[in-house]
């Protein structure tokens, strides 16, 4: 555990109606506990970052815990089962709520019933790389390479945002590679740099140092759109996959009814945040991209987005159990 000290007490008076004064200024009242769904990874580096502009007003601390594994889901449960009074949340990749449910068909809870957003954090994509010991430099040299050689891909986990981003490739390609999930993107990427898996769908964010630094070779991004941290790597889809694209986001999530004012609080104050100059360059440096939206716009993404899941979960077969 971690203690973040500063996070939203001076925003929080603020984001509150009038009517909810004394409210305002009893909460929080302890430390808020964060836990984490997978291992320090943008997760961390966006709380990092939305603590400082209040580190001198928040009179209570920010408890961050990681808790990865499952695809997200050790942490969500944890969240789901805990009390709804605002002071334990769960920040992580939206597949826990859009896509493990329908992947997962033996959890003894329902993200995406027992979990109510915050705020969308950040857009986020995966980078296709590869080690630079498999001899291709683009999408199709890969394509071609695979049809003839037993390949292995690496990501985060199961359900995570590189495992469905890969296994929509490969329906794409026709391609047949054999999954090795990890506990979260860091520790696949080093298995990778050392050789023991050939290639992967891994965090934007977590790979482009490698990248640049030669460790990795990079093919191209996940999204519809090129990364600002990776404008050399065409997007899937500009690289032949045609209609390719796979964006995700970083969220922030508390128990079912936790009261809405706390959700508002929390929400304005930490999009306050994440829109001012400083922070959207940071973010952008890191292939991140945040839009301003409240929890009922979050709401209403995450219902879009396990839609779309659903029928690429059930076209595709996808199981984690």
């Amino acid at each position: 555990m971690r203690l973040l000290s500063s996070l939203f007490a001076g925003a929080l008076g603020l984001a509150i109606s009038t009517g909810s004064t004394a409210w305002a200024q009893s909460y929080p009242g302890k430390p808020v506990n964060v836990i984490s769904a997978f291992s320090p990874t943008t997760l961390d580096f966006i709380l990092r970052l939305v603590n400082r502009p209040f580190q001198e007003k928040f009179k209570q601390g920010l408890v961050i815990e990681n808790r990865p594994g499952a695809g997200g889901n050790i942490a969500a449960e944890a969240v789901a089962r805990s009390a709804p009074d605002g002071y334990t949340l769960l920040v992580t990749t939206d597949t826990v709520v859009t896509s493990n449910p329908h992947m997962y068909r033996n959890l003894n809870f329902k993200a995406d019933v027992e979990l109510v957003p915050v705020i969308y954090l950040a857009n986020t994509s995966q980078t296709l790389v590869c080690d630079p010991s498999v001899p291709v430099k683009s999408v199709s040299d890969l394509v071609t390479y695979a049809k003839s050689h037993d390949m292995s891909y690496a990501s985060g986990g199961k359900g995570v945002p590189g495992h469905l981003a890969a296994e929509m490739f490969l329906a794409a390609t026709g391609l047949r590679m054999t999954h090795v999930p990890y506990k979260g993107p860091n520790a696949a990427v080093q298995d990778m740099i050392e050789g023991k898996v050939q290639c992967g769908f891994l965090s934007t964010a977590v790979v482009m140092p490698h990248v640049k630094s030669g460790k990795l070779n990079g093919l191209a991004v996940s999204t519809a759109k090129r990364s600002p941290s990776a404008m050399e790597l065409p997007t899937v889809s500009e690289a032949g996959i045609a209609g390719y694209e796979a964006t995700f986001g970083d969220l922030l999530l508390a128990p079912k009814g936790t009261p809405p004012q706390v959700l508002a609080a929390l929400n304005e104050a930490i999009g306050a945040v994440l829109a001012q100059p400083d922070a959207r360059d940071k973010f952008l440096a890191s292939g991140l991209e945040f839009v301003p939206n409240t929890p009922e716009q979050a709401a209403t993404r995450l219902r879009r987005e396990s839609d779309k899941w659903l029928q690429v979960v059930e076209r595709l077969g996808l199981r984690a159990d």
